[in-house]
């Protein structure tokens, strides 16, 4: 079925800056799927949820699939869901590490490369992918997140640069410290690995870690979209707003403050 309006892709929609982006999205006239590991296929405030595993290609292409046959298009796609680790860089082990980059880096690349043919196809697009300040700033004892956000800042510029021709963009927004649940998913280091995954291979419960000298109550996530206005369907974003990335444009959004894993 063909969507009349716009449709948005938000993933790790259930909280923090996903959810209020899937919100502000809903509000500027988008039909929004909004995905979570646990979401059960319900409807709230607008926001349709479906489950999704970022780190599964099987889970990202039939998410990408139900979607197109449910509204027919994703006009916009929103890299939100991730994970992150505090602790001495040393002390976070491979398989720890791994996983971080399977879900920031590689879960963003899977769910790109799954809607750019269906952009292709329409002509238009855009990805907007949630990086960090600390994807071009240090951040002690936070490494191998900050190592993850650098992925996200290169693959992100690169791939715009492929793909803008054919109507699409790729955006970067790069937070601060924003009053999210994301301290409480935020690993400790974990030099054994066993973090990584349980005995029978998922995803473990995060353990809850404040980040060293780091407050999580700095800024509010009170809006998260990329642009204070999104351009209507079918339109073009007005010139040298963050979301055109033409003359004058930009295609970064950042805010103020060393990023902190309470970002999201």
């Amino acid at each position: 079925m063909a969507a009349n309006r716009p449709v948005a892709l938000v993933t790790g929609a259930s909280s923090g800056v996903g959810k209020e982006t899937a919100r502000a999205l809903v509000d500027a006239g988008f039909d929004v799927v909004g995905t979570s590991r646990k979401a059960a296929g319900d409807t709230t405030g607008g926001v349709t949820f479906l489950p999704l595993d970022v780190t599964s290609d099987d889970s990202v292409s039939s998410l990408v699939q139900q979607v197109i046959e449910r509204f027919g298009r994703i006009d916009v796609l929103v890299n939100n869901a991730g994970v992150g680790a505090n602790g001495a860089a040393e002390e976070i082990s491979v398989a720890q590490a791994q996983y971080l980059f399977d879900v920031n880096v590689f879960g963003l690349m899977r769910m790109t490369n799954a809607v750019l043919p269906h952009m292709r196809g329409q002509g238009r697009g855009r990805i907007i992918n949630v990086s960090s300040v600390g994807g071009f700033v240090p951040n002690p004892f936070m490494a191998i997140y900050v190592a993850t956000k650098h992925a996200v800042e290169g693959y992100s510029e690169s791939l715009d640069h492929e793909v803008r021709e054919q109507g699409i963009r790729v955006l970067r927004v790069q937070p601060g410290p924003i009053n999210t649940p994301f301290d409480q998913n935020t690993e400790g280091a974990d030099p054994s690995g066993a973090a990584a995954s349980d005995a029978s291979g998922s995803v473990p419960t995060p353990k809850v870690m404040a980040s060293p000298g780091k407050s999580s109550t700095q800024g509010t996530a009170t809006s998260a979209t990329p642009s204070d206005k999104l351009p209507a369907h079918g339109e073009a974003p007005p010139a040298g707003s963050p979301t055109s990335g033409g003359p004058g444009g930009s295609t970064t959004t950042r805010h103020a403050g060393t990023r902190g894993p309470g970002e999201r």
